[in-house]
Parts: C-alpha cells; sequence; structure tokens
C-alpha cells in the first residue's frame, strides 16, 4: 500500500498546482506542502522548482515521479493479482499498434489464450504515443509497439523484425517514369498514417533524411486504418510506405508491387516495452517469450 505522501506527490505532479493537488485530494495546501517537504527530506532531494513562475519537476523529482508510478501501477495490478488467488482468473491487458494487431500478433495470442484458458486477455489498440501513456496511466500492462520510443524509460524485449517498404498499384504510372530516390515520389498523393502513428513516424524520419518532409508531396491523404490504405493503393490511388507483412497478399497476388529506390532498404523491430523498474518484469518477460515463440 503506497504511503499516502507518495500519493500526494503523484497527485501534484498530474495537476503541477499545489492548490489544484489540495482540493483532488481533499486536503488543506499546507498539507500538501508538508507531505512534499517530507518525501524530499527524506531523499535528499529537491522535486520541484519554480520557472517563469510554473511549477516544473527537477530531474531529481522525474526519476521520483516515475519510480512512484510504477509502484502505483504495481499496487494495482498487485491487488488484481490477490483477486485472481480466489476466483483463479488473471487478467493481461496488452496495448498494441494497428499494425501488430491486425498483421503481426493474432496467431500468437491466439496460442497463448488457447495454453491459458484461465486469463483473460484485454486487447487495446492505439499508436505508439498513447500506448506510451496508456502505460503510464496503469491502463496496461503491456504493450507491443512499432514506433519509436525512450528505450531508457522502459523495459523492453524484441518481438520481430520487419520490412518498411514503398508500395504502389501493380498498374500505377510514376509521373517521373521510373523512380529511383524520394524526390523523384513528390509529384504522387502520399497515403499515410496519422500523427502519432509508429508507421508515419518511421516515414518521417526516413524523409528528413534527404531533407525532405511529408509535406513536401504535391498530394497526400492522412488516413487512421491500415485496411483502408491498403484497399486505397488497389484502386491506384497513391503511393505508400508500410510493413511488408501488412501487404503480403497483395504483393503475392500482384495487385500491389514494392517500390525500388536507391539506398533505401529498411527494417524495423516490433517491441514489447513496459515499465522500468515494475515487480512484474520477470512474469512479463515470460509473456513476451511464449506470444514470440521463444
Amino acid at each position: 500500500m503506497l504511503d499516502f505522501r507518495i500519493k500526494t506527490f503523484l497527485c501534484v505532479c498530474q495537476t503541477m498546482n499545489y492548490t489544484k493537488a489540495a482540493k483532488v485530494l481533499n486536503i488543506t495546501q499546507p498539507a500538501v506542502s508538508q507531505h512534499i517537504r517530507y518525501l524530499e527530506d527524506y531523499y535528499q532531494i529537491k522535486a520541484f522548482r519554480y520557472a517563469n513562475k510554473k511549477l516544473e519537476l527537477t530531474p531529481a523529482g522525474k526519476l521520483l515521479y516515475e519510480r512512484c508510478k510504477t509502484m502505483e501501477n504495481d499496487e494495482v495490478a498487485l491487488s488484481a493479482e490477490l483477486l485472481s488467488q480466489q476466483s483463479g482468473i488473471r487478467t493481461l491487458s496488452l496495448g498494441v499498434t494497428m499494425t501488430v494487431g491486425e498483421y503481426a500478433i493474432v496467431a500468437p495470442l491466439a496460442a497463448y489464450q488457447l495454453a491459458h484458458p484461465g486469463i483473460n486477455i484485454r486487447l487495446r489498440f492505439g499508436n505508439t504515443k498513447e500506448l506510451l501513456q496508456q502505460l503510464t496511466e496503469g491502463r496496461i500492462q503491456l504493450a507491443l509497439v512499432e514506433g519509436y520510443f525512450p528505450p531508457q524509460d522502459y523495459f523492453c524485449q524484441p518481438y520481430s523484425t520487419e520490412d518498411y517498404i514503398g508500395v504502389c498499384a501493380s498498374s500505377h504510372k510514376f509521373a517521373c517514369g521510373q523512380p529511383t530516390t524520394f524526390h523523384d515520389l513528390l509529384g504522387e498523393r502520399l497515403l499515410l498514417r496519422e500523427k502519432g502513428s509508429g508507421t508515419r513516424e518511421i516515414l518521417e524520419r526516413n524523409l528528413a533524411l534527404h531533407g525532405l518532409r511529408s509535406e513536401d508531396f504535391i498530394h497526400n491523404m492522412e488516413v487512421e486504418n491500415m485496411h483502408t490504405i491498403i484497399g486505397l493503393l488497389t484502386h491506384d490511388c497513391g503511393i505508400s510506405f508500410l510493413y511488408r507483412r501488412a501487404v503480403e497478399a497483395e504483393l503475392a497476388s500482384g495487385v500491389l508491387r514494392p517500390i525500388p529506390l536507391k539506398g533505401f532498404a529498411m527494417q524495423h523491430d516490433f517491441t514489447f516495452i513496459w515499465e522500468k523498474g515494475s515487480i512484474y518484469t520477470a512474469q512479463y518477460q515470460q509473456i513476451c517469450q511464449e506470444l514470440s515463440g521463444i
């Protein structure tokens, strides 16, 4: 059970205002200040400072917040685990990005569920940014992401390495003839995922290496669903960059074809992540290994 002063600290971190935290906790502002001073004295740190009249965490305060938030989330997981001892039913909350959930995890997840009928699985979808937030808030225990994340903030375990390619309809005619570079494609309509999507972030980073942005394409269409992007590609509505795994069937049937570009041969990892310092790390590692077929 978390110390009440840690709960006060977490509330101040969320509101970044002593008065608002006092209202949320239904205690006085002096009591909030007293709780924070106690923690600062105990850990011999300064947790907060003012910058331009705004409260912010110090580096030590940020570290304390990350560890305390993990402790709070572990406490929720512990309560659920204790209840499961009585019912015999456990719950696993797994967050996945859209591409992973639709094309990379279905068969392994089905096998895991059949092998563990006593576990209730909660599969949550979101882009990488949303899943990182859900981990922080304790709404999911594990995430399987395709996008970039700060590796120093999480425990991680590789799931798979995927080819990332340019794709168009087999019948597509390029405005510039046969393209060889990203610059040759700027006259095409680019079909891309929403901001925050791992698939899009990987594209944006690759374009940046060539001094380009997605906005440099004359025409573009932003779509929040991979199935829709693939459907639009098959109707020759534009070009896109995505994981080969997502269009394997269309490539094999000849409906779509890769766009070969010089100097562009990319692979990217799908990765399991969870909160650093969690007391359930060994359990999460075992789950990840089983889902990965290790």
